[in-house]
């Protein structure tokens, strides 16, 4: 009887998670919603972004040397906090990032060489390493 390698299960669950993140990119590009720059509260939609005392907005974090190449991460709306009572934003509290740590494939060597002299090519390779990504705002 054939047991489940755990290599097979570590790849299918990389290849999984680089698709909800690849699903996640798609929504913020094509939801003008999601990367709204407003410091106001909208409860008439869902989105925990837009309800929150403390909203954000995503922008897409680029880098050509990760695997993702593109994740989305969170930016505070407002430099102060919805007051709950008024709907306006109070300077006396402060809006701040909420970060959480997720693993990325990094590339470790530059596709070419930096130095004119030499035109030897790297062949890339990637490490598993972990990085901190917003992905809210909460009010403090």
């Amino acid at each position: 009887m054939g047991g489940v390698d755990a290599g097979d299960l570590q790849v299918v669950w990389e290849e999984d998670f680089e698709k909800s993140i690849e699903e996640m990119v798609t929504q913020v590009r094509n939801n003008s919603a999601l990367s709204k720059n407003k410091c106001v509260v909208d409860r008439q939609l869902w989105m925990s972004n837009s309800r929150s005392l403390s909203p954000w907005s995503y922008r897409i974090n680029h880098d050509e040397n990760r695997i993702p190449v593109d994740i989305p991460e969170a930016k505070c709306s407002c430099v102060g906090c919805i007051n709950p009572f008024t709907m306006q934003e109070d300077r006396t509290m402060t809006s701040v990032l909420i970060y959480t740590k997720i693993p990325v494939r990094r590339r470790l060597c530059d596709k070419l060489s930096k130095k004119p002299r030499k035109k030897k090519k790297c062949v890339p390779h990637y490490r598993t390493v972990v990085e901190s990504i917003a992905v809210g705002c909460t009010c403090i």
